[in-house]
């Protein structure tokens, strides 16, 4: 079933080539709030409730607009083939504005649009989906995803496949799938590619036939064990967490003893490697990433700025108060508008890391691109949220049309300033984390041939008790992190006092600067398109005294990121009426630390306010928002440094063989889609 009960996100008509009889048709197509693309026969179809067509999840595909780019891709696909640029594709389009979503192991879809400006429409809309599905591993598995993912990572690694993955998207069991794929097809082109028969694109048209149908199958049979391991891991869950409470300080204990050991034997070899071949280059590395970035970022003030100062213009000019829920519906929803946020998200399609990439041996920067994407709209979404909600605290004063505009100027400013300051944190902990991604990978293959074959023999130092809970490669991994971790911190610390990339010290809201902060009690969701919201008396996103205090709970949660209103195709309006974007979260824990601190005697810094997220509470002053680590690459997670880490002894020149290049010491980086049960697509 589809799942049309929440809101639309987009909607309007496509020409869909049918590979069965080779003719394009014109296809009703709309993308719901867990974004998977969804095809029916017509718009009469769909408001009838036939079942569609089809519904893509598009996790892991690419969103192509030149037939030229294609036949590159599939050209690469057979071995002994290539496709010259101009050469005959696999299908005709009738116009000059194709979109094919393509896929490395499952079919392609094929569309084309009458003008460019659809093209770019829906180019943006697939791109949303694209990002949304392949950053696919829920946040709510704080165990779990990070053990699949390491496990994944290892697997590769043992394999001598390093880096970042592109194809570590979706759900687990497509994961898994795209990892058996990896290795299963290259198999598959040796043993069938002489056998398939006729020219060149009919053979091309046989291969992609083949790969989608043992990618189906074999999705189908990683499913059912995955889903058995999954199972007698939550079975032996409480009997693992018995243990670990009752042994933790021996666990400790054996922990810092074979950390001790490894270090003494790593640590020399990994900070002549990095001192040669790592940290002579992390300032570029860094400077490449921040300029689209910090772009990137800029370009979503600005798209706020203007949105809210339209919004003021009208409320001025036009409808004034009384428009006032109309105008916020809209601006509720721009976090999530495709088209709006295109543009911020283009400034990261620049992004290139040229002859580094190649020393890092760095597969693509797709991982990084998206990555800052996805923050783009978070914060986006933060900000819209905290002006929203300002804002709403202000009409209970029953301010007049003129004193309304003030306000909303006083709390844009408020809101941007705000902006500056958390995503500086937000861009920081990115860099860290894109670092980190770059050079560990490097670093473990570089020490691989002198340090991996000697890792077994530290196993003897865990006691057989403690071996399902202290790895060697995993305790091998973060003393290799710790080497470079300090130059990574203070290239980036050196980087944020440049005024060019709008970088602060800190991320903090004082209460003297914010005094209304500790007002944010937890409240029903604003529902700006309400009757209550369009009179803009304050009162919109209060529950009615009849309604049950449990349900009016349950409506508080449903404030969802992911859950937008409908941005309706011009040609193809839908039935449904806009409504208000929900949340799973609350702000309950920052209302209690807010409150804690104006009980206490010297006030400390305020938490800064996030979208329905719980802060992360940290003495610090450069305290980043709580954010999940980018699940489409591999997750690096920092351990705990102690002060004898960072001052190990100085590498000498015959420990690696390498010349050092100075006898001095060392110089100074969810929303998932829910109708995931299918690969690809579901007829």
């Amino acid at each position: 079933m589809v799942p049309l009960d929440e809101r639309i996100i987009f909607s309007g008509n496509l020409f869909q080539y049918q590979e069965d009889n080779k003719k394009w048709r014109n296809r009703f197509s709309l993308v719901p709030h867990n974004y998977g693309l969804v095809l029916y026969e017509n718009k009469v179809a769909y408001e009838r409730q036939v079942p569609p067509r089809a519904i893509i999840n598009s996790a892991g595909y690419k969103v192509l607009t030149s037939l030229d780019q294609y036949l590159e891709l599939v050209g690469n696909s057979l071995p002994g083939t290539t496709s010259k640029s101009g050469g005959t594709p696999i299908f005709k389009c009738p116009t000059q504005f194709p979109l094919i979503l393509w896929h490395p192991f499952a079919r392609h879809y094929y569309f084309c649009m009458m003008t460019e400006a659809e093209q770019d429409k829906w180019q943006a809309v697939l791109q949303d989906c694209v990002r949304h599905c392949n950053n696919g591993i829920p946040e709510d598995s704080k165990v779990e995803g990070p053990a699949f993912t390491d496990a994944i990572r290892m697997y590769r690694q043992a394999k001598e496949l390093y880096g970042t993955w592109e194809m570590l998207c979706g759900n687990e069991v497509q994961i898994l799938s795209n990892l058996v794929m990896e290795e299963l097809g290259p198999e598959l082109k040796a043993e069938l590619a002489p056998r398939l028969k006729g020219k060149l694109q009919e053979r091309q048209r046989q291969w992609i036939q083949i790969s989608d149908s043992v990618y189906r199958m074999v999705y189908e049979r990683v499913k059912v064990p995955f889903e058995e391991t999954l199972s007698k891991l939550q079975w032996a869950r409480p009997a693992m967490e018995a243990t670990i409470r009752t042994d933790m300080d021996q666990i400790i204990t054996s922990k810092e003893h074979l950390a001790s050991k490894i270090r003494a034997f790593i640590l020399p070899k990994a900070e002549v490697c990095v001192r040669n071949h790592v940290q002579p280059y992390i300032p570029s590395i860094l400077e490449a990433l921040m300029v689209p970035t910090s772009q990137g970022f800029t370009e979503v003030r600005d798209v706020f700025f203007k949105e809210v100062t339209d919004m003021n213009l009208n409320v001025i000019n036009e409808g004034g108060i009384d428009k006032l829920g109309e105008y916020m519906e809209k601006l509720s929803q721009l976090a999530y508008h495709p088209l709006k946020m295109q543009g911020c998200y283009d400034k990261m399609e620049p992004l290139r890391l040229d002859g580094l990439q190649q020393r890092f041996d760095v597969p693509s920067t797709f991982v990084f691109k998206q990555r800052a994407q996805i923050l783009m709209r978070e914060q986006m979404d933060n900000a819209v949220y905290t002006f929203e909600t300002l804002l709403h605290q202000e009409l209970g004063k029953g301010p007049t049309r003129e004193g309304l505009c003030k306000s909303i100027q006083r709390i844009l400013e408020r809101v941007l300033k705000k902006y500056d300051y958390d995503s500086s944190t937000v861009r920081k902990r990115f860099f860290r984390e894109a670092l980190l991604q770059i050079t560990i990978p490097f670093l473990l293959r570089k020490l691989a041939p002198t340090c991996k074959s000697e890792l077994p023999r530290f196993q003897e130092l865990i006691f057989e008790d403690f071996s399902r809970f202290l790895l060697v490669e995993n305790t091998y991994e973060e003393v290799v992190l710790q080497t470079v971790m300090k130059d990574i911190l203070q290239a980036v610390k050196e980087a944020a006092v440049q005024r060019k990339h709008n970088l602060y010290r800190d991320s903090v809201v004082l209460h003297n600067s914010d005094p209304n902060l500790h007002l944010l009690a937890e409240s029903a969701p604003i529902d700006w398109g309400g009757e209550d919201g369009d009179r803009g008396d304050g009162s919109g996103g209060s529950p009615s005294p009849g309604v049950p205090e449990v349900a009016a709970l349950s409506e508080k949660r449903r404030r969802a990121k992911q859950v937008v209103s409908v941005v309706q195709d011009e040609e193809a309006e839908l039935p449904f009426e806009a409504g208000s974007p929900a949340t799973p979260d609350s702000v309950t824990e920052i209302r209690g630390l807010l409150s804690q601190d104006l009980r206490a005697e010297s006030a400390p810094p305020a938490s800064p306010l996030l979208n329905g997220a719980p802060a992360q509470e940290s003495p610090q002053p450069e305290a980043a928002p709580e954010t999940p680590s980018p699940p489409s690459s591999p997750s690096w997670r920092l351990p705990p440094v102690k002060a004898v880490d960072l001052e190990p002894p100085k590498p000498s020149d015959q420990e690696t063989g390498e010349q050092v290049s100075s006898p001095s010491g060392r110089p100074p980086i969810h929303t998932t889609t829910e109708d995931s049960a299918g690969v690809q697509t579901e007829f």
